[in-house]
């Protein structure tokens, strides 16, 4: 196992009914973070009260209107005191007491600069939720580096936050986190750190539980900002293309569900991806026509 200390990092907003069990779960690990940080930003039910009666947890509040993915996510970084910083999402519950073990074990090799770990679907997921999870989330381990890209494309640079896991010294040495950034944060790091010869790491080992069944309307918003995001970031993302990776797993999780049975559920999926497809075209061509404007006002 890598030496070095291990602080983790929970950014929460009204997370009351879940932060308990979080908690719990994170000192009842087999390797124990020495910090554990929870940025609160402003929550109006009984977040703070919950953390609060956790003693060894670090509490930082911020407003609510000060947020962002990438900026507060890199402050709670620096403000922590880990070798190695482990991010989790409020919602996301680690599978087994291993989870902190098995994402800090590649990191064994002095060339990795990210962990990131395996999603399971909540007992409450969607069937087309769950195998997006296991199209996205696959049962092997990945160990990624910049001679990959020209074979992987995107996925080259998937990671994510929901669960992820960075060796300090790296992430300082490329930057950090952008501040502001809407979403989106884990993978353009992921793509500068293998631009800068570091290697990226999916771990399947290391699991959370964690999926969302989300609206017609909350998928166009979620992959509009993803939209702006990422055509804002083609430099660092080597121009890879989005459309093949998209289909690909449109045609893993239909015929999965057509082997199920679930035909309403894949009608219902059909939708959904219409919905993901023009919130991510509409989030491209704003983004198209702000750097455009931008770059004649220059």
């Amino acid at each position: 196992m890598a030496e070095g200390t291990i602080s983790v990092v929970i950014p929460t907003l009204n997370a009351a009914s879940m932060i308990a069990d979080l908690l719990k779960a994170l000192e009842d690990q087999t390797l124990k973070p020495d910090e554990i940080i929870v940025v609160d930003s402003s929550s109006n039910d009984q977040t703070q009260d919950i953390v609060c009666k956790h003693p060894d947890v670090k509490l930082i509040a911020i407003d609510r209107k000060d947020f962002n993915h990438g900026g507060t996510r890199d402050m709670a970084l620096r403000e922590s005191k880990g070798d190695f910083v482990l991010f989790l999402t409020q919602d996301a519950m680690p599978a087994n007491a291993q989870y902190i073990a098995n994402i800090m074990r590649p990191f064994d090799d002095e060339h990795v600069a990210l962990v990131y770990g395996r999603q399971l679907p909540r007992d409450d997921a969607r069937a087309a939720e769950r195998l997006v999870r296991s199209y996205t989330y696959r049962a092997q381990s990945l160990h990624i580096t910049k001679e990959d890209i020209p074979d992987l494309g995107i996925r080259a640079f998937r990671a994510t936050d929901v669960c992820a896991a960075y060796r300090r010294t790296a992430y300082l040495e490329v930057g950090g986190f952008e501040n502001p950034v809407l979403t989106n944060e884990d993978m353009f790091i992921a793509a500068r750190f293998l631009n800068a010869g570091w290697t990226v790491v999916y771990e399947a080992d290391a699991c959370v539980v964690h999926s969302h069944n989300f609206t017609f309307r909350q998928q166009y918003k979620r992959n509009y900002i993803q939209g702006v995001e990422i055509e804002k970031h083609q430099d660092i993302l080597d121009d890879a293309p989005l459309t093949g990776e998209g289909l690909s797993m449109v045609t893993y999780t239909l015929k999965g569900l057509a082997r199920q049975g679930h035909i309403l559920e894949a009608g219902r999926f059909i939708i959904d991806c219409g919905f993901r497809f023009v919130g991510n075209r509409k989030g491209t061509m704003d983004a198209r026509r702000e750097l455009k404007h931008a770059g004649k006002s220059e």
